[in-house]
């Protein structure tokens, strides 16, 4: 039997992978980069699946195995870090879970299933939606049911990825965002991405792990 390997550290990735199923792969989840190269090799694997992984993957392992990226984003738009929270911040709305074959691009390669979610509610809600589309995504891959297309590379859109002083709420954000804004900025930041903060005037930081909008004025 071929065997697959989905990689992921966080705890929607595990999630996502105790939902997949396959009669004709065995399944391996890997958590620890340090052995991602020994279990490949190991293994050696039909595919490759990266679902919340944070680190670059080595041009020689993308040039020998089928290496397919889960990206929460519509790509070409969003490339890069942070997809979630760049997006929620812009007041989109909607998103995509895009399953791309990797290359030595950042977040280039050819798509093979693109599946829209809402980003509405909090970032557990989200989590859940994308959980459940990269689930059905990986399934059909590995059935075969998909089709390699181009990005638009002239539809495309990059961000960097967001660093923990990035969460905090200053003073200039209070005089010039809307409610909505700072709901946004709030909310796209909770666990287990590093909270928004206010620096208080004895020097203590206010964490927001919640929070809501009140319309009434």
């Amino acid at each position: 039997m071929k065997n697959v390997l989905v990689c992921g550290y966080r705890d929607w990735a595990y999630s996502l992978y105790k939902l997949l199923d396959s009669p004709d792969y065995s399944l391996h989840y890997v958590s620890d980069k340090s052995l991602l190269e020994k279990i490949i090799e190991e293994r050696q694997p039909e595919f490759i699946f990266f679902v919340g992984w944070s680190w670059m993957i080595k041009e020689d392992i993308i040039n020998k195995y089928k290496c397919i990226c889960l990206h929460p984003s519509k790509l070409p738009k969003y490339r890069g870090g942070s997809p979630l929270q760049h997006q929620i911040m812009n007041g989109e709305t909607e998103s995509a879970v895009t399953l791309f074959l990797m290359d030595k691009g950042i977040d280039t390669g050819d798509i093979l299933y693109q599946e829209s979610f809402s980003l509405g509610g909090n970032i557990k809600d989200i989590f859940g939606r994308i959980v459940l589309a990269g689930a059905d995504g990986i399934s059909e891959i590995l059935k075969g049911n998909y089709k390699k297309s181009k990005q638009d590379n002239s539809k495309s859109s990059f961000y960097r990825r967001r660093t923990p002083d990035m969460s905090e709420i200053t003073v200039d954000d209070i005089q010039n965002y809307t409610s909505e804004e700072l709901f946004n900025k709030i909310r796209s930041l909770q666990s287990p991405y590093p909270n928004a903060f206010m620096v208080c005037k004895d020097g203590t930081k206010l964490v927001f792990e919640k929070v809501r909008v009140d319309n009434e004025k």
